[in-house]
């Protein structure tokens, strides 16, 4: 559920080699990661949707001559953050939305029952509390979070496929200003969930934090709709300003560009794309087909 969030949070933040002969996987299969397309009620291919994952372990193979096939017969890149490469912007943005005025010490904006566990978290991290007196509580949560990634940034899929559109049209859903102002924008109490969920799935990960990584290369929807309803996603008013509501407006955008008669490649966190209210759900009830490809 954490890296979940860090996809929702930052999409996916940089990229894989373009290599196209994928390793296989612990139980014998080559990985599949989703790839859906999408098709109009007179069966013309329309698009294509690809679920990212935001790092991966140097050396892991994942890209398909599928993959490959698709991204050379689209028209544009449609992803969650456009410049993934400007690292420097990317932080003053973070720094700028997270930092405010004098908070109360990280343990004390959770429940008492909480505290302990958090206060374990920190002191298992690069951080004290001091460092979260001006730090909202939304930013200290995925600041934490981290504790918890499998990989590296610099080899996520998002910036792979920004990688490969080079010199084709880019376009992006959100960016990072807007992406990270959907969480300075929750009320405090639904920051405090979101902490107390942080500390929880640090503790539950800890002991299999590959665990999202097999699920992602093996495209096993079952798994990812798990991962994707539980924890502070079934929140209601989380699960809406995180996932239902931006994949709302995401599919207005996505239908605008494919009733101007380009052919856009979607990549974004796998998060979107399962569930009664991922993008593939989205679009069949506007009348798509959506075929998984891969």
């Amino acid at each position: 559920m954490l890296r979940w969030l860090l996809l929702l949070a930052f999409g996916a933040m940089l990229g894989a080699c373009g290599e196209d002969v994928a390793e296989t996987a612990s139980d014998g299969a080559a990985p599949t990661p989703l790839l859906y397309e999408v098709s109009d009620r007179g069966g013309a291919v329309r698009g294509w949707l690809f679920g990212t994952i935001h790092s991966l372990p140097d050396g892991t193979r994942w890209r398909t001559g599928t993959l490959e096939d698709r991204i050379d017969a689209a028209d544009l890149l449609m992803v969650e953050i456009a410049d993934l490469a400007d690292s420097a912007g990317l932080a003053e943005t973070f720094s700028r939305l997270a930092i405010g005025g004098e908070q109360p010490d990280l343990s004390l904006r959770v429940e008492p029952s909480a505290r302990p566990d958090l206060v374990r978290l920190i002191e298992r991290s690069d951080f004290s509390e001091a460092d979260f007196h001006r730090i909202e509580t939304w930013a200290a949560a995925l600041m934490l979070a981290r504790l918890v990634e499998s990989g590296k940034s610099e080899n996520g899929a998002d910036r792979a496929m920004i990688a490969a559109f080079a010199g084709r049209e880019i376009r992006e859903f959100e960016g990072a200003e807007v992406q990270l102002g959907i969480f300075d924008q929750l009320p405090e109490s639904e920051q405090e969930d979101l902490l107390i969920a942080v500390v929880e799935e640090v503790e539950n990960r800890t002991a299999d934090p590959a665990e999202l990584r097999r699920a992602w290369l093996a495209g096993d929807v079952e798994a990812l709709v798990e991962a994707s309803e539980s924890g502070i996603l079934a929140d209601p008013e989380l699960r809406e300003a995180l996932l239902t509501g931006r994949n709302r407006r995401w599919t207005d955008d996505l239908v605008r560009v494919m009733d101007q008669g380009r052919l856009p490649f979607v990549a974004v966190g796998a998060a979107h794309l399962v569930g009664p209210d991922g993008l593939k759900a989205m679009l069949e009830e506007r009348g798509f087909t959506v075929s998984r490809i891969q």
